[in-house]
């Protein structure tokens, strides 16, 4: 009997770059700011804005740009220049238009994967957004099920396992994140392998499971489908 039936694949920075986009907008953000603080003190701000936001704004481009406005906002005891605010929502859009093209070995592992498994993708940000970015990337043909939730944690697997497929024990899921993809999905009692990328925003840092034995680190996700190969043939 085939022990894996489902794999679930993250989307950004998994399937096409994502941090590296909300880095070059965090600069222009800093240098914009410049004459109200040095680098650290704007870093920290908009820092602790992001976090205390979360549960507001959720994750995103968007909810990212609402939290620059009001770090700007505070930096500047509340008078920040039209200029500025503009100069944020510029980049706000730009991160929401931006070209979407699948990293290196993305398309071929997902065709792999489909042919065998119940593919499965599973995001969290924004719902339009995210929506438009699997559009544009052309892979949307090659899921069975699309989820894009609020938070990743080990009951959102629990859920997504047991609606598309049969349960976190016959799944695997797969990402760059160790917070979001990996422990949570581990907790849940699927495997999961870490898909590095060489940006991590530190909200998503955490210790690897090193020792746990449905867990693997691979090279790339090239390496993807002949590692579930492996657990579902075990």
């Amino acid at each position: 009997m085939n022990s894996i039936i489902t794999v679930g694949v993250d989307a950004d920075d998994t399937l096409w770059h994502s941090e590296s986009l909300f880095r070059l907008t965090h600069k222009r953000f800093v240098d914009l700011l410049a004459e109200h603080g040095d680098e650290e003190r704007i870093n920290a701000q908009l820092a602790a804005t992001e976090k205390r936001n979360l549960r507001l704004y959720g994750y995103g481009a968007k909810g990212f740009t609402l939290s620059m406005i009001e770090t700007a906002m505070e930096l500047t005891d509340g008078e920040v220049s039209t200029r500025v605010i503009r100069e944020i929502l510029a980049a706000g859009r730009e991160m929401l238009t931006e070209p979407v093209e699948p990293l290196p070995g993305v398309e071929h592992a997902l065709a792999e994967l489909s042919k065998r498994y119940r593919l499965i993708l599973i995001t969290k940000g924004d719902l339009l957004h995210q929506e438009q970015k699997l559009a544009a990337s052309g892979l949307g043909d090659l899921f069975a099920a699309v989820e894009i939730v609020s938070e990743k944690d080990a009951d959102t697997y629990r859920r997504t396992f047991a609606r598309h497929g049969t349960g976190a024990e016959q799944a695997v899921m797969a990402g760059n994140s160790m917070r979001s993809d990996i422990l949570p999905a581990l907790a849940a009692g699927s495997w999961s392998a870490l898909i590095p990328y060489p940006l991590v925003w530190a909200h998503e840092a955490a210790e690897a499971p090193v020792d746990h034995p449905r867990y693997a680190e691979l090279a790339s996700i090239s390496e993807l489908p002949a590692w579930v190969d492996r657990i579902a043939t075990g």
